[in-house]
């Protein structure tokens, strides 16, 4: 059977919940949550990664990720055979080469690893790069880091911008443990250092 938070009996195939896409929107709008085993990345061509394969209810599934998507391999290299994970995917539907040996889906996020959520190891040297998109606030209203043009969120706390004085457009070079954001856009930072200043902790 499948789980997940959203259950649709009369959409559920295959051992996958889906969620609804648009209102009578077509199967493959439809987003699948699959928690399975993680086996190991799928390379390709170019020795790239474009996906991984999972087992799922005794059975292979195959994520494929976007040509352009940088973000997704990053999240699954890190893991090790065996691994448990949630992933939310859409079916890939029939390809024109030829059928698959296993189900086949198109990556939408990773959602949680061994139940936790995906987190990206600290890297020596400025890990996250980009230019400043706009600053985000802290809820009294003070500026508390910068969302770069990444997708990135560098939380530097409100000292830490009043001492940096970043602008919209300033280039960022930062460093510090980070975990996925909520939107699976890019990575939640907690700076440590930034443009080769230490913050305080």
């Amino acid at each position: 059977a499948g789980h997940g938070v959203e259950e649709c009996p009369a959409c559920d195939a295959g051992g996958y919940s889906f969620k609804h896409g648009s209102p009578g929107g077509p199967e493959r709008r439809r987003v699948a949550r699959i928690e399975g085993k993680f086996l190991h990345l799928i390379f390709s061509p170019r020795g790239g990664i474009e996906g991984v394969l999972l087992e799922h209810d005794g059975r292979p599934v195959q994520l494929v990720f976007e040509k352009h998507d940088e973000l997704s391999p990053l999240r699954f290299e890190p893991l090790r055979g065996g691994q448990d994970v949630v992933v939310e995917a859409r079916p890939a539907g029939p390809s024109a080469k030829g059928d698959a040996e296993h189900p086949v889906f198109d990556h939408v996020r990773l959602i949680s690893v061994d139940g936790l959520k995906p987190v990206r190891p600290k890297a020596a040297g400025a890990a996250y790069q980009g230019v400043v998109a706009r600053l985000n606030y802290a809820r009294h209203g003070a500026a508390n880091g910068v969302v770069l043009d990444t997708g990135d969120f560098i939380h530097i706390r409100p000292d830490g911008m009043a001492r940096l004085r970043l602008r919209v457009g300033d280039e960022v070079a930062a460093d510090g443990d980070a975990q996925l954001l909520s939107t699976g856009a890019g990575w939640a930072v907690e700076a440590t250092r930034v443009n080769g200043k230490k913050l305080s902790a």
